[in-house]
């Protein structure tokens, strides 16, 4: 064993000391014979919740109110895994941090799922970690899910095939709310303040413009700035997509520069403090992504 694999080990095992010693935190959680999952960020939970039913306790590593892209867990947040039944992540390179999870992972006894390990990740010649947005991936991820869960605690297999196909309609019919809004648009194009929507843009013939990157802290230039401005006024937009989760100061540029109002589009990346009071889920956020998007490209 290497010196920095062991250093990393002991402070690991330190950590897991100090926080079985504590009642706070994601570390003691009394399964009592259900499934431990544990999650990257939200949409993943919520699938898993939805999919496990009641055999399954589900932690999602990302706080409320915390954006997932900025998100950097510490040892002792990264502690708990070691006693996870099953880690569910998104992968291509959503989660910068999931090489410093593996030593937790791999000395517990897990079922490391990476949820988008079949999904098609390019898009426009580029991988775009954002795979959820687009409800038949979102669904793909889905099943992902239940095959691990199913793997993980057979006993209960023909729970979560029920339970998978009650969320798998749910998202056919996601789908169709999508593809109902576009046949009736009169605008193909829509402007976001950073590049989240590029597979559901793909999924129903729409054009993204993103004011910023991949990531929220991806900040454009002065001259990729201008080219959205003028991409705004070619198309003649009159809409600006905003997040919860970020702060929106460059988009809100754009927005005054070319005089358009302002609608939210979740990215489903996590919730509020306010949405989670609320009840919202993956579905009722979708549900306003569609509402103000059809007002966005002005769908009949």
């Amino acid at each position: 064993m290497s010196r920095s694999r062991l250093a990393f080990l002991l402070c690991f095992i330190s950590v897991l000391m100090i926080s079985g010693c504590s009642s706070s935190g994601m570390g003691n959680v009394d399964k009592k014979g259900k499934v431990l999952v544990y999650t990257s960020f939200y949409s993943l939970a919520d699938f898993a919740k939805k999919i496990g039913g009641k055999h399954v306790i589900v932690k999602n590593m990302v706080p409320p109110g915390v954006e997932p892209h900025d998100f950097e867990p510490k040892i002792r947040e990264m502690a708990p895994l070691s006693k996870a039944d099953v880690f569910i992540y998104n992968g291509i390179g959503m989660e910068s941090w999931i090489n410093q999870a593996k030593p937790m992972l791999e000395d517990g006894n897990a079922k490391v799922v990476n949820a988008s390990q079949r999904i098609e990740a390019k898009v426009n010649h580029k991988k775009d970690p954002h795979v959820w947005l687009d409800p038949m991936k979102a669904k793909q991820q889905a099943k992902a899910i239940e095959q691990a869960l199913i793997k993980k605690d057979p006993r209960h297999k023909k729970e979560y095939e029920k339970n998978y196909a009650l969320l798998s309609k749910r998202f056919d019919a996601l789908d169709q709310k999508f593809k109902g809004i576009v046949k009736g648009s009169k605008q193909r194009t829509f402007i976001t303040s950073h590049a989240a929507f590029g597979h559901l843009a793909d999924r129903y013939g729409l054009t993204q413009v993103a004011v910023s990157g991949l990531s929220p802290s991806d900040e454009p230039s002065a001259k990729e700035l201008q080219a959205v401005v003028q991409k705004a006024r070619k198309y003649k937009v009159h809409t600006i997509y905003f997040e919860e989760l970020v702060s929106g100061k460059v988009a809100e540029t754009v927005r005054e520069e070319v005089g358009a109002r302002a609608l939210t589009l979740s990215t489903l990346e996590g919730l509020t403090q306010k949405q989670k009071e609320a009840g919202e889920d993956y579905f009722s956020l979708m549900d306003k992504n569609v509402e103000n998007l059809a007002k966005g490209l002005n769908a009949n």
